[in-house]
């Protein structure tokens, strides 16, 4: 069994795994750099029978160990092998029914549940994703519109990109849907004179974010409260969501766009920004749901089609983008390794974890089918131009 699955997911490149009492496997044509790394037999069976969720774990807890080569190296042989491939098809009636109630049970995140979720990532510590992340802090799909940008400017041409979407007026309001360390609302204010609310349910992002607002003398145009976004009241000019409706789950899509529609004003456009997938409905990964995000999910595009349809929105503008993520978490897990001061501050077992849930995140960019949609909604046919020049304009 263990041989079959190591062929089955090592097709290319040169992989050795030592276990105890000296018996070794290979797998592999044997091109490329090699990896070789050692592990017990029982974890190696684990990894057989429940590869999403055991390969992850013995990295974490020590159990993998590489002697050469490193966790990115053995990902990226997984993924041009093509053992990240995405699934064809939607699979049978009986699977569809299991994941189905997989995503029902994982991802009901009522108000508490989405406040504990949000909680277990993103309160973890400032200073932690301070590191990894841009100096804007955006925890979110950099835009590189040239393969040499440094981070800080595909962070900043995503922010453009974004706002030139929305085609902001002076002085509109703006409703900034989990508004993370306050990164676009400050822009959103700065550079185009909008006046910004932004709710998020993370304490730690909501105190910095208020900090950096105080700093940059922005405190009469952007305010952030700490707050569901399904509580909120009132209508808005635009609406931007960025890396928000990852948490939202499955169950709760057409009720998140019915709010975006109950809040925007009739001549209003939001801007949606979120990861997706290209193989349809799927169940999330047993890794990031237990150690990540718990109650997250990252959804096909038929399915948010289908919920902001429900929802009677317009689908002004789809754009997907492609391989931007895998570059951006490149990037963080570049930075996040080679932090002198990680070592020091955080066990073991909590770096390991990071660093296969980025290295793991971006080959799901790069081999797993995930992608970034961007969708432009309004809630009439004729709010916008007719054609897309003006998002042209100014270099989006």
């Amino acid at each position: 069994m263990i041989e079959s699955f190591l062929r089955r997911m090592i097709k290319v490149g040169d992989l050795t795994v030592r276990l105890p009492g000296g018996r070794t496997l290979k797998a592999g044509d044997g091109s490329g750099a090699p990896v070789v790394l050692r592990m017990s037999a029982k974890a190696l069976r684990r990894i057989a029978l429940n590869p999403g969720l055991a390969f992850g774990e013995a990295y974490m807890n020590g159990e993998l160990v590489f002697e050469q080569g490193g966790l990115w190296d053995l990902l990226d042989m997984v993924g041009r092998s093509g053992g990240r491939a995405p699934a064809k098809g939607r699979g049978s009636l009986l699977k569809r029914l299991k994941r189905t109630l997989k995503r029902r049970l994982q991802q009901a995140n009522g108000r508490l549940a989405s406040r504990r979720n949000v909680a277990h990532h993103y309160d973890l510590s400032n200073d932690l994703y301070r590191r990894f992340l841009d100096s804007d802090m955006q925890y979110s799909c950099a835009y590189f519109s040239r393969p040499d940008m440094t981070l800080e400017e595909a962070q900043a041409a995503k922010k453009a990109h974004i706002a030139e979407k929305l085609k902001i007026a002076q002085g509109q309001s703006v409703l900034d849907i989990g508004s993370g360390w306050g990164g676009m609302s400050m822009t959103l204010a700065k550079d185009y004179g909008a006046k910004v609310t932004g709710v998020t349910l993370s304490t730690e992002q909501l105190s910095l974010a208020r900090e950096r607002v105080a700093a940059a003398g922005l405190t009469e145009r952007v305010a952030f409260e700490l707050r569901d976004y399904r509580d909120l009241a009132g209508s808005f000019d635009r609406i931007v969501s960025v890396g928000m409706l990852e948490h939202v789950g499955a169950p709760n899509l057409r009720a998140y766009f019915e709010t975006v529609r109950r809040l925007l004003d009739t001549d209003g456009v939001a801007l949606i920004h979120s990861i997706g997938r290209m193989e349809g409905p799927r169940a999330t990964n047993a890794f990031t749901h237990k150690y990540i995000f718990p109650g997250g999910y990252v959804p096909a595009m038929s399915e948010v089609t289908k919920a902001i349809e429900d929802a009677g929105l317009w689908i002004t503008d789809v754009e997907v983008l492609r391989l931007h993520y895998a570059e951006t978490l490149k990037h963080w897990r570049e930075r996040f390794m080679a932090d002198p001061e990680i070592p020091a501050l955080y066990p073991e077992t909590f770096r390991r974890m990071w660093e296969f849930y980025l290295a793991g995140s971006e080959m799901g960019f790069r081999y797993a089918g995930h992608m970034v949609m961007q969708f432009q909604l309004t809630r009439r046919v004729d709010v916008l131009p007719v054609t897309r020049d003006y998002m042209l304009e100014n270099g989006a």
